[in-house]
């Protein structure tokens, strides 16, 4: 695993081993970020300057690319130990910096935010219906801006959140991909 593209492209990314943790493929991150560019309903400004939460953030692949790209900031939030571990080594190696705040809890008990995010990667293990819980908290408690887009990467077995008109569906292998704006 590497960054694709930006500031930090090339630089490695370490994942854990075993199958705790299902880190989004180099492939699968190059279309998804392809597509956040040059949609017509999303564009440059949707990343550079983005306040980005990384929910179910493992190694931190999707928010280390998109802070890669020109993001303004990001959260991250994972407490597994092993991918905790992987995380903290892939913000070191790529300078992160005081552009990332790492938040050792679990998302569905968030805190408050340190302001609203802009750009919203969900990524939870598949089959657990924690894409809908975790919005449901996360929009109660103050961390999705009006307008916000949201990745979603879920099983295409996994059903798609209520109420949301979809402007992206992509499938990748196993992995379903689905934009939306809140």
């Amino acid at each position: 695993m590497r960054i694709i593209a930006g500031a930090w492209r090339g630089r490695p990314l370490l994942a854990p081993a075993g199958k705790a943790t299902r880190p989004t493929a180099d492939r699968v991150r190059q279309a998804l970020f392809d597509m956040l560019m040059h949609a017509p309903w999303a564009g440059r400004g949707v990343i550079e300057g983005a306040l980005v939460l990384d929910a179910f953030a493992g190694t931190g692949a999707l928010g280390l690319e998109a802070l890669s790209r020109g993001a303004a900031e990001a959260v991250f939030f994972e407490f597994e130990s092993a991918a905790l571990a992987a995380l903290r080594a892939n913000l070191v190696t790529c300078g992160a910096g005081e552009r990332a705040r790492l938040v050792t809890r679990d998302v569905l008990r968030p805190g408050p935010p340190p302001g609203p995010r802009t750009l919203i990667f969900l990524d939870p293990p598949y089959g657990q219906g924690l894409v809908q819980r975790s919005l449901n908290v996360l929009r109660a408690q103050g961390w999705l801006a009006p307008g916000c887009l949201v990745v979603a990467e879920q099983s295409r077995l996994d059903p798609v959140e209520e109420d949301v008109v979809l402007l992206a569906r992509r499938v990748h292998g196993a992995a379903l991909l689905n934009v939306w704006r809140e």
